[in-house]
């Protein structure tokens, strides 16, 4: 696709928070395309019908991933350390679970979970330490933090649950055991 169709389908998918500008979409796409992880193709773009070819203007350029490019998409996916926990690529790697194992979202999830709670810990333990010294405003600012945290914790647990559901049932189908 070209990139505005896959700035509208990365906003799509990612949500507003995962805003992505062409000023930092371009430069990413030229460096996926220099190690060779996409191809570009001049034209229109062949999977949509609606898209006419462009005669008077320039002709938009096509990113298509390429076989080496899928396959580090696939060794990224199975990556399952700290990097995958933090805030600022757990909503990516979520976005994909969709096509993630289901071990790799179990330690993913799991990982998750156990960075935020070690978040909580040092919240509570730093509004218990400063509690008197601060305003209400800021008293209530913490608070939400700490909701917003506990919140998202109790969000992990409930995929996990999920997730141990579906592995359970299915290995209870496996073995030919239809109880409940």
């Amino acid at each position: 696709m070209h990139g505005y169709e896959l700035r509208k389908r990365l906003n799509t998918s990612l949500g507003v928070f995962r805003a992505f500008s062409y000023g930092s979409l371009y430069p990413c796409l030229k460096t996926l395309v220099q190690q060779g992880w996409l191809a570009e193709e001049p034209g229109r773009n062949p999977d949509d019908p609606r898209a006419v070819p462009l005669s008077n203007r320039r002709a938009r350029i096509v990113y298509r991933l390429t076989a080496e490019g899928k396959e580090r998409f696939e060794e990224l996916l199975a990556q399952t350390g700290p990097d995958a926990w933090e805030d600022e690529h757990f909503g990516v790697r979520f976005a994909f679970f969709g096509q993630t194992s289901r071990d790799v979202r179990m330690r993913v999830l799991e990982g998750r979970r156990s960075r935020l709670e070690e978040r909580l810990a040092k919240m509570r333990a730093s509004m218990a330490r400063t509690r008197e010294k601060l305003d209400a405003y800021t008293l209530e600012l913490q608070r939400h933090g700490m909701e917003s945290v506990e919140r998202e914790v109790r969000w992990l647990n409930e995929l996990i649950e999920s997730e141990r559901e579906g592995r359970d049932r299915r290995e209870q189908r496996d073995r030919g055991d239809t109880s409940p």
